[in-house]
């Protein structure tokens, strides 16, 4: 439930699944990458169903994509591509120290505190209204460096991809629709990366087969409650701003300074 919510808000699942365990002493390695799996395919079926009824358009717009076409779906298709390309690149050579030093909660606090700055700064010097098939090439490829930095934990991807496209004047609506497209490939390849490491390992890293109800069970919560999240969040960014999502950011990390203290 954790990662069905804030995979899709922008308050970092990252951060609040490192925040979670430290808080409460869960062992991170109980279920270990199955589980992992397991829950982003969750999150990728809520994703995917959410959009079932923009594929057709997205794939009927890829041939006038490959040949340079200037229409709102080809323009579409290429910005999500363009966009996909940092997180990948990010994903294949990202320090060591994302996986270790960084998943931490003072870093989680930090970068917490630094999202919830940008939100409020996206909201109060947007520019325009613009649609997401406006998006420029180059606006794609620096919104999706947004979403591959948000692997710092605290960032959050969504949040990250939000603000960046709204910082060049695209609606909210629209920059949370472009970001939850993005997420599609950034979700996917999540879980694609985490189901290669049981590989590497010979299908061990926690693959329990007798838990195969909790996996299930943890599929099953990531991706209704993903589907909801996405659902209502999109409707809410309509006519409300992302200051309440910044202001719990602050409130998040003023608790994780002062549980750090005590």
């Amino acid at each position: 439930m954790i990662q069905g919510v804030t995979e899709f808000l922008p308050v970092s699942s990252s951060a609040h699944l490192i925040l979670a365990r430290a808080f409460f002493g869960w062992d991170p390695q109980q279920f270990g990458l199955a589980f992992d799996v397991a829950v982003h395919v969750g999150t990728l079926g809520a994703l995917l169903y959410y959009f079932r009824l923009d594929f057709g358009p997205l794939l009927a717009g890829v041939p006038e994509a490959l040949r340079g076409g200037g229409g709102t779906r080809a323009r579409q298709v290429r910005a999500v591509v363009i966009g996909t390309i940092p997180i990948i690149i990010f994903g294949l050579f990202r320090p060591e120290a994302v996986e270790t030093t960084w998943r931490t909660p003072v870093v989680s606090a930090a970068m917490l505190t630094i999202g919830g700055v940008g939100m409020l700064l996206a909201e109060r010097v947007r520019r325009t209204s613009r649609g997401a098939g406006s998006i420029t090439v180059l606006e794609a490829l620096a919104i999706g460096c947004g979403q591959a930095v948000a692997m710092v934990p605290g960032v959050s991807r969504a949040g990250a991809a939000i603000v960046i496209a709204m910082l060049f004047g695209v609606s909210r609506a629209d920059a949370a629709r472009f970001a939850f497209l993005l997420g599609i490939p950034a979700v996917a390849g999540a879980g694609l990366s985490q189901t290669m490491q049981i590989v590497s390992k010979g299908g061990g890293a926690g693959a329990d087969p007798g838990a195969v109800g909790l996996y299930a069970t943890g599929m099953l919560a990531a991706g209704v409650v993903g589907y909801l999240v996405v659902k209502h969040f999109s409707q809410y960014l309509v006519r409300h701003s992302l200051d309440p999502f910044a202001y719990y950011r602050f409130a998040l990390a003023a608790i994780v300074v002062v549980w750090l203290v005590v």
